[in-house]
């Protein structure tokens, strides 16, 4: 380790800022934030800096760098656009033996500012040392990235209890254990989520005498997209990553499935037509067991829970026994498989109003509100309507869409299997006849799939299997991998 990582108490110190421009007012929003008293001098200032001298929130020497304006400092940044003038600035700092900071010049400081993270009262700072100060901008954009805003509000929460847990524990074990179960389970997801009430009397359950008596788990209700695992939000993923138990469809991709803890026990759950591994009344009656065993479960579902999931049906389960559960919405298919297909599901020119529908309905039929579907003006999406196709097709037409209305056919949307096939509604059966679709594979109908020709702008990568949903294999004993 070249530099000892630091955190220095500047609160209420007074520090210098020697230069007034864009560089200079980034460094001084810094100290600001960490609550120094700031003196910047320099002929002129920047609009950001002269609007916090307005404000009253700095002090401001308009005038060249003096030497005498070094000593009583905490710390001095020399940031002008005159090498010169900032390396006299370094020299005069280090001679009184007060930490400096040069802009751009790593050689001659005594101290390096680091990218930051802010969550505070969490701050996480990222160097590089000299090497590259763009590599740590570079770090920091991807630790933004994974790092929820919540972690601020979640460590001002442990500040709160880390005396009543020191009364209530007395062996450091006990307390380390306590720690666990809230920074990784319920309590910090309500905290990410802005449930901050249910978070705090999730605290107090914990600190309950018969709190481990009586541990319950949670069931973490999980959109998984279309398939692309680079679609999934980062609260799924750090949720995937969390839970002990996974339970999962037909639908979810193999690349999305192996992002979960390895250690995880996985069950399969899915769904084909004429087939169901488990009858969803069984999933419902399962989560909430697993989670009553004081499992964190992991409930996947390809697409949104909530768009054609059954997901409603899973939670009405879980809120009638009284299990805590999240749920985590996904990109639905409808969306995820426009947008890679290039046609947009609505167009000033084209569609003024989408409509999603399923391609059968609970008795297995399609006994769907043509009229309405049939209507102009809009984009109609049916999901799982593959093998009712003709009749899709044969019913629009009977209720006045026109022969000639586009339709696609967007197989495995989003994946390197996926395959676009466009037509009319006349010509679409006859089209895929000799290559048709398999599922899962949705249909749009509307002029909007006039515009795939020219938006046509996703190649899908054939060297890979990112995202595939036909080759998941599931564990017939339910059991880790």
């Amino acid at each position: 380790m070249e530099l000892l990582p630091l955190f220095l108490d500047i609160q209420g110190k007074p520090c210098l800022v020697v230069g007034g421009g864009t560089t200079a007012a980034r460094k001084t929003a810094n100290l600001l934030r960490a609550g120094a008293q700031v003196t910047v001098v320099a002929p002129l200032l920047a609009d950001p800096l002269a609007r916090k001298v307005a404000a009253g929130e700095l002090r401001h020497l308009a005038r060249p760098f003096e030497p005498a304006d070094i000593p009583g400092n905490r710390l001095v940044i020399a940031a002008t656009d005159n090498p010169a003038v900032n390396r006299e600035v370094a020299e005069r700092a280090k001679a009184h033996e007060i930490p400096v900071n040069v802009v751009d010049d790593p050689e001659a400081c005594t101290f390096l500012i680091p990218s930051i993270v802010d969550r505070s009262p969490v701050v996480v700072a990222v160097s590089t040392g000299k090497a590259s100060p763009v590599l740590a901008r570079l770090l920091r954009t991807r630790l933004e990235s994974v790092i929820p805003a919540g972690y601020g509000r979640l460590a001002e929460l442990c500040a709160r209890y880390r005396q009543p847990v020191k009364t209530r524990f007395s062996e450091p074990h006990e307390r380390r254990r306590f720690w666990d179960r809230i920074l990784l389970g319920a309590v910090a997801e309500r905290v990410f989520a802005g449930q901050q009430e249910e978070a705090e009397a999730l605290v107090q359950q914990e600190l309950a005498p018969d709190a481990l008596e009586r541990d319950m788990g949670e069931v973490y209700l999980v959109g998984a997209g279309p398939g692309d695992p680079d679609l999934l939000t980062f609260r799924a993923l750090r949720l995937m990553q969390q839970a002990d138990v996974v339970v999962y469809d037909r639908l979810v991709a193999q690349a999305i499935l192996d992002m979960t803890r390895r250690d995880a026990r996985r069950i399969y759950v899915g769904k084909q037509r004429n087939h169901h591994a488990m009858r969803q009344e069984e999933i419902n009656r399962l989560l909430a067991d697993l989670a009553k065993d004081g499992h964190r479960v992991l409930r996947l579902k390809g697409g949104d829970p909530f768009i054609f999931g059954r997901g409603g049906e899973e939670i009405d389960t879980l809120a009638a026994e009284g299990v805590p559960f999240q749920v985590i919405p996904g990109i639905t298919a409808a969306s995820g498989c426009a947008a890679y297909g290039g046609i947009p599901l609505t167009h000033r020119d084209y569609a003024q109003s989408v409509t999603f529908v399923t391609g059968h309905l609970k008795d297995g039929t399609i006994d769907l509100n043509w009229p309405a579907l049939a209507q102009p003006n809009q984009t109609v999406v049916f999901y799982m309507g593959l093998a009712g196709l003709p009749v899709i097709i044969e019913q629009l037409m009977a209720h006045g869409v026109s022969p000639e209305m586009p339709i696609a056919l967007v197989q495995q949307g989003t994946t390197h299997l996926q395959r676009v096939y466009t037509a009319t509604l006349s010509t679409i059966l006859k089209s895929v006849e000799s290559d048709p679709p398999q599922p899962p594979t949705l249909v749009i109908v509307g002029e909007v799939v006039r515009l795939r020709e020219k938006l046509n702008w996703f190649r899908p990568p054939r060297d890979s299997d990112q995202g595939a949903t036909t080759p998941i294999v599931p564990e017939q004993d339910g059991g880790a991998p």
